[in-house]
């Protein structure tokens, strides 16, 4: 294909900004080795009832992955899997049910990153409020203990279930990984990644063997609100992501 019809045809591309934002959050992953081979799955609603969505290609490297090659999917649309270029079956099956039953779940990035994975697979998976990272997820996480193998459309429906109250963002999912919401790829993104500097903590933290501090609870909420409120941090972290990228001359965005 030329350069001008490539050019032609990413700009008949609906929702272009948000592909190049989804595509520099797989990079980054990727470069923060919280991704896994060719699995996991980022999503981003992009109606306002959420059911339609981008999401990263079947099986391609998050290393890889460019504005131009996100699905554009409906969650309503049950022969998606019956078409060629279909997603992932359990990306479909995972996110596309949180899409069709949770609308304040705008995006969606499931990975199974080390040390939140490590955290999944605790008996006792909470996260204490030990410092600011942990405090950040206070009451502002549920702890899957239904895993039922992998997330197909039964398994996507029971976890779209345990994501009803809109102040839970994280799923800690027990025997898998995690998944973060939010309300788009900068807020999710940041999330993702605080919540794997969280979870490296607390289980740093573990291994000493020494008795932990742990903040009261008035004191983790309050910190969880104030960075809740902290102004632009999100959008200011992709942001600055993107343009090292750029620097680099990644075609990501391409």
């Amino acid at each position: 294909m030329s350069t001008a019809a490539h050019l032609s045809d990413v700009s008949n591309l609906s929702h272009w900004q948000e592909r190049i934002e989804m595509a520099a959050a797989f990079r980054w992953t990727e470069r923060l080795d919280m991704h896994e081979g060719v699995a996991n799955h980022f999503s981003l609603a992009v109606n306002d009832d959420g059911t339609e969505f981008l999401m990263n290609p079947n099986q391609k490297h998050f290393s890889r992955i460019k504005a131009s090659d996100l699905l554009l999917l409906d969650a309503k649309d049950p022969s998606t899997m019956d078409k060629p270029g279909a997603p992932d079956p359990t990306a479909w099956g995972l996110h596309g049910a949180i899409h069709r039953h949770v609308p304040h779940a705008r995006c969606i990035m499931h990975v199974h990153s080390i040390h939140a994975t490590v955290l999944a697979c605790l008996k006792d998976s909470r996260l204490p409020p030990i410092d600011q990272n942990c405090a950040t997820f206070f009451n502002r996480y549920v702890i899957d203990e239904g895993y039922g193998g992998l997330a197909f459309e039964s398994e996507g429906e029971r976890c779209a279930g345990l994501l009803g109250d809109p102040r839970v963002k994280v799923m800690i999912m027990g025997h898998h990984g995690v998944l973060v919401i939010g309300e788009d790829v900068a807020d999710t993104f940041n999330r993702l990644y605080y919540f794997e500097r969280a979870a490296e903590t607390y289980i740093r933290a573990l291994q000493t063997g020494q008795e932990l501090r742990v903040l009261s609870d008035e004191v983790a909420e309050k910190t969880a609100q104030e960075l809740e409120d902290y102004p632009s941090q999100a959008a200011s972290h992709l942001a600055e992501l993107m343009g090292i990228l750029d620097d680099e001359g990644s075609n990501y965005a391409s």
